[in-house]
């Protein structure tokens, strides 16, 4: 059995293949980004999956691609939670920027590939190797454009009383804006960018007033400017886009780039499935164990 694992900071999804390619199940859980969660809870959202737990002993290869995973202390963090649980199998551990260029591009294709979702990143593809120019520092320092961002502008649009007041109580009505609450979620608990960015949502819905499209763009154009423009012939390849965030905001992403003299690729929102069918044809050629 392969596991085929794409996990961001809010949620994860896993998909089963036998080595015939054949689907055996897919589930879902939270978020397992090692960066910002304990051991222990990483273990406990995979091992209360039914699922997971009931097949733990019968995965053979798992890839697993995740949001923090890009440098080594995280990576080893996780890889010794999945040690402890899938005790039989040959663990693969990558960060997310790989699945987004496997579910994106295309094989020999030159582009760039870009993670909006709970957090951001970028990378260029060559067509065979992944190059990265600037290395994540997480939700506190980076993840411009993403929903973790848009959430924290969101925040401080009301608190600073620049949100329109319609839009202000409407906020109030779907979100606990009690500063305690918002400062407890924040600096104490677990997953404070999946938390950040769960206020996006009330961004997305309400994106076409005047303010939200200016937090919109200004979004965009920080992303554009610190992390596609640093690779000198972004103007003359497709730049695609992975993520819940770019999927509900290909309209405006699309005219950002535009008056960027950029080309929108393509928008792939759920990566899993693009992924397992890399994964496929690696089973077909037999490429999966030197994978």
């Amino acid at each position: 059995m392969i596991l085929v694992v794409d996990s961001g900071s809010t949620k994860t999804d896993w998909i089963s293949v036998d080595t015939n390619g054949e689907v055996l199940f897919s589930t879902q859980t939270l978020g397992l980004n090692p960066q910002v969660l304990s051991s222990s809870i990483l273990k406990e959202r995979i091992i209360n999956n039914f699922d997971l737990y009931q097949n733990r002993g019968k995965v053979d290869y798992l890839y697993f691609y995740g949001a923090g995973c890009g440098v080594e202390s995280p990576q080893l963090r996780i890889r010794k939670v999945f040690e402890e649980i899938f005790t039989n199998c040959n663990i693969i551990i990558k960060e997310d920027t790989y699945a987004a260029v496997y579910a994106a591009s295309r094989p020999n294709e030159k582009s760039i590939v870009c993670i909006l979702g709970t957090g951001s990143n970028c990378t260029y593809y060559d067509g065979s190797e992944i190059e990265q120019r600037v290395d994540s520092l997480g939700y506190v320092l980076m993840d411009e454009a993403s929903g973790n961002y848009f959430g924290k502008q969101l925040i401080r649009s009301y608190y600073f009383n620049t949100m329109p007041k319609e839009l202000a109580l409407e906020f109030e009505k779907q979100y606990d804006l009690n500063p305690d609450s918002i400062k407890e979620n924040i600096y104490r608990r677990e997953n404070p960018n999946a938390y950040l960015a769960t206020f996006s949502k009330f961004l997305i819905k309400n994106k076409n007033n005047p303010v939200f499209k200016k937090i919109i763009n200004n979004g965009l154009d920080l992303f554009i400017n610190h992390q596609i423009l640093q690779f000198i012939n972004a103007k003359e390849i497709p730049i695609h886009f992975i993520g819940s965030v770019s999927f509900f905001l290909k309209d405006e992403i699309k005219n950002s780039l535009k008056l960027k003299g950029l080309k929108m690729g393509r928008i792939v929102q759920r990566p899993i499935d693009e992924l397992v069918k890399f994964h496929k044809k690696l089973l077909e050629k037999d490429n999966f164990r030197k994978y």
